[in-house]
């Protein structure tokens, strides 16, 4: 840790967990954490008491407590701490460093983490940047991978237009960075890339093999599509040391948004009617269906080809991010409304 320490961590200090450690603890447990506030929401219970619902983060994950009227708050700017009242103390805690002291516990059968102290740190000495998440793959290792997928695109119309809408209309340089989402999956520094090239990988390769079986599919719109599939969520998202939703984002969507987008750069670029049609459809239907956000379903191979693999590659992350959160000894997740179910570990083979 940097600079002056303030006696209350020095207090608590008998061990500072990872995020990641903190979830596989069993519960009744107590711990210490460090990271970044990435949502900071006051609410009231039924007796009209005040509380607060609180996610913080570090580059091992994130954790949702609750912050009773009961807890404490401390302010350790400076290196020495003292009480606040988080209501009129003038700091704000979303995009902030803290410090937890807390507890994981059991609430209906379910876990709940609750935050019993809560330092307000010096953001000078604990910076919120040195807790934010980036991919786990090296960016210089997608970078190249992804220009290796434009240049394995066979159909020079399509590769062009794809190598433009990157890198002739200033994308770059921000989609190589972005996150994929707020939360749930690719939520991080390159994640917006990292997902992009799994998908494309992935589409690719399934098309490659459908192909073997004589399904009608064009390999270069599969693999265009899926880089293009996302390029509405460098609308959709901001990042202001953590992934944030834009207003757009929240009121139009990144699919519409991102149609609108490839729209612009198919007439800027001349794109020929017919592609401009088979890839906007590929990218309005990547959802798969229209409650799941599409406002069309897939209605061709590649269409197909790029939202299952969309899919995969959600489900595929989203399940590690709950399987590392979980024990060593624990086999199965709580039960997760995202995909209405619970997740098993597996099993591992000699």
């Amino acid at each position: 840790m940097k600079g002056k320490i303030s006696l209350f961590i020095m207090k608590n200090i008998q061990k500072i967990l990872s995020i990641r450690e903190v979830k596989q603890l069993t519960k009744n447990s107590d711990f210490n954490v460090m990271g970044v506030v990435s949502r900071f929401t006051r609410r009231k219970d039924r007796n009209d008491n005040p509380f607060w619902e609180v996610t913080v983060s570090d580059p091992s994950g994130d954790i949702d407590g609750k912050v009773w009227q009961t807890s404490s708050w401390r302010n350790a700017q400076g290196g020495d701490d003292f009480p606040i009242d988080p209501d009129n103390c003038g700091l704000r805690f979303e995009g902030a460093s803290v410090f937890i002291e807390g507890r994981k516990a059991e609430y209906r059968d379910q876990i709940q983490y609750n935050f019993n102290e809560v330092l307000y740190l010096d953001q000078n000495n604990y910076p919120p940047k040195m807790f934010s998440r980036h991919s786990p793959v090296k960016s210089e290792i997608l970078e190249d991978m992804f220009v290796n997928l434009i240049a394995e695109i066979s159909h020079k119309e399509i590769r062009d237009f794809v190598d433009s809408v990157f890198f002739k209309h200033g994308l770059w340089d921000k989609f190589k960075v972005w996150p994929a989402a707020v939360t749930i999956h690719h939520a991080y520094t390159n994640g917006l890339l990292e997902h992009s090239v799994s998908v494309a990988i992935g589409a690719r390769d399934m098309a490659r093999h459908y192909e073997d079986f004589k399904i009608p599919v064009n390999i270069d719109l599969v693999t265009a599509g899926a880089l293009l599939h996302d390029i509405g969520k460098l609308e959709a998202y901001t990042v202001n040391i953590l992934p944030q939703m834009t207003v757009n984002g929240c009121v139009v969507e990144h699919i519409t948004l991102g149609y609108n987008m490839f729209m612009k750069f198919a007439e800027a670029e001349k794109l020929s009617p017919d592609i401009a049609s088979a890839l906007g459809h590929i990218i309005v239907s990547h959802h798969g269906k229209r409650e799941y956000g599409s406002p069309v379903p897939p209605a061709t191979p590649e269409a197909f080809i790029v939202s299952a693999a969309d899919n995969i590659d959600f489900e595929l992350s989203y399940w590690k991010n709950q399987i590392d959160a979980l024990n060593s000894d624990t086999h199965f997740t709580d039960y997760l409304p995202v995909l209405d179910r619970r997740l098993w570990r597996g099993i591992e083979l000699p």
